[in-house]
């Protein structure tokens, strides 16, 4: 029974399927350019539509039964299984990028769709893998970093974001106010950034040099830069150009989605620091389908109290700060900043006051 609910979570693989469709249905139809956008039209129309038909799931695994479902095997290789069809979809994706007669407005579309499909799928399975002890599943999310050349995620995420967030000194955490295109930016520059510095920080420590082996920085980017050199050789300035673009755009779609997840939330500060991270410091959706298709990373409260907790047992807390509606529908709204601040700082506002209450 649990294999069976475990399963639930293969439809993160319905991602890259609107990829390989829209490729066929495009060169079926004469119209690649109407059908580039199709993976869109699936993920920010389609998908929201559905999960509101399909409601809100806040049922938790029992508390006796989290060591069998975390145990579960198939949790654990459905993520291993992204590699490969992540590695795949790209190739088949630039392959027909390049091989099809796209105007401008396709070729937009195309990369739109594979840039958010690779944020989706390579680095949201990275996000999940890099926290968990394991050195097959540590390296399988670090290479599934390098297919979008967002390496620095695995060192910044785990030694800065966790331990900053919620707090000023968090550039993934958005500050009340703040819109998402004075965000993204800073958020992309400085995250990278302390990447490198966080790992030169620690190789100091460590009494290791820098340039060597020994720096996780450097070797996740020499991988990086096989795999771009890969991608010019098969095809070209053209098929570089695929890979740098879409790499660009997930970096981008997860920089939207910690903006989603943080905006406007503050840990108090204390006399020894800030307080501890709970499960009131990130915003949780509990829409049944995007939390299936997306390895419940909308649980994501419990996930910064506890992360190391495996996907398949994160928690819904009721007092956690809601959002209305699934990350796809709040990507959009964050887009178009009124309409972002219209819907969501007065929950800012009314879950400050509950706090303080």
């Amino acid at each position: 029974m649990q294999r069976l609910k475990a399963l639930r979570y293969a439809l993160v693989f319905l991602l890259p399927l609107q990829l390989l469709l829209a490729m066929q249905w495009g060169t079926r139809s004469g119209m690649p350019d109407l059908l580039a956008w199709w993976p869109l039209l699936f993920f920010f129309v389609f998908l929201p539509i559905i999960d509101f038909g399909i409601g809100r799931d806040t049922v938790n695994v029992e508390a006796a039964q989290e060591r069998e479902v975390s145990a579960e095997p198939v949790l654990k290789w459905l993520c291993l299984a992204v590699l490969p069809v992540q590695i795949a979809t790209l190739y088949l994706s630039m392959q027909w990028f390049l091989a099809t007669d796209l105007r401008p407005i396709g070729v937009i579309g195309w990369l739109l769709s594979q840039g958010i499909i690779s944020g989706a799928l390579a680095i949201n399975t990275a996000h999940e893998l890099i926290h968990k002890n394991g050195r097959l599943e540590q390296w399988t999310g670090a290479l599934l970093l390098t297919t979008v050349g967002y390496h620095g995620f695995k060192i910044e995420h785990l030694r800065g974001h966790h331990v900053h967030v919620s707090t000023p000194e968090d550039p993934s955490s958005a500050p009340f106010g703040m819109t998402i295109w004075q965000f993204l930016p800073q958020a992309l520059h400085r995250n990278s950034v302390n990447a490198w510095t966080l790992e030169a920080e620690r190789l100091h420590k460590s009494g290791l040099p820098v340039v060597s082996r020994h720096n996780e920085m450097l070797v996740m980017t020499l991988i990086w830069l096989a795999l771009a050199l890969a991608v010019f050789a098969i095809a070209g300035i053209a098929g570089l150009a695929f890979f740098l673009a879409q790499g660009l755009l997930a970096a981008a779609t997860l920089e939207v989605i910690n903006y989603v997840e943080h905006y406007g939330l503050e840990r108090r500060k204390t006399d020894t620091g800030y307080e501890r991270t709970t499960h009131l410091h990130s915003w949780n959706s509990s829409y049944a389908l995007s939390n299936a298709m997306l390895f419940n990373l909308q649980r994501h409260s419990d996930h910064h109290a506890y992360p190391k907790r495996r996907y398949g047992i994160l928690r819904h807390f009721d007092e956690s700060p809601q959002l209305p509606a699934g990350y796809p529908t709040m990507f959009l709204l964050a887009l178009c900043p009124p309409l972002w601040r219209r819907v969501m700082d007065p929950r800012v506002e009314a879950h400050r006051a509950a706090l303080a209450s």
